[in-house]
């Protein structure tokens, strides 16, 4: 099992939930977060001023799937998600020991 954390664009949330229902990804997890990766946030100006904004609104994404299903959701969220921008974000794959399903006691695969 791997889980897949991807850090997107909240404008591009409803594009990428949409990709992941056409690869049939099994549940999805989205906290609405702030950050900044090397650029550093941005410059904006408002009534002739300028001020930086550090941390950028951002939203975290988090699958489980099976080892076999990973590339295809990975795709699924980097084509959905990239505009060809700096601030797009970026996808990080961890692996899982083991999972359960707290209401039938499954086990690993079973579970997700």
């Amino acid at each position: 099992m791997k889980k897949i954390e991807a850090i997107i664009r909240p404008e591009k949330l409803e594009a990428v939930r949409q990709a992941l229902e056409k690869v049939d990804s099994p549940g999805l997890m989205i906290t609405e977060i702030e950050g900044h990766g090397k650029q550093k946030g941005i410059t904006q100006q408002w009534r002739g001023r300028k001020y930086k904004v550090e941390l950028l609104a951002k939203v975290k994404i988090e699958i489980v799937v099976k080892d076999q299903d990973a590339e295809g959701v990975i795709k699924a969220i980097s084509e959905a998600a990239k505009t060809g921008k700096i601030g797009d974000g970026k996808i990080f794959v961890y692996p899982i020991g083991d999972a359960l399903r707290i209401r039938t006691d499954e086990r690993g695969d079973k579970a997700i």
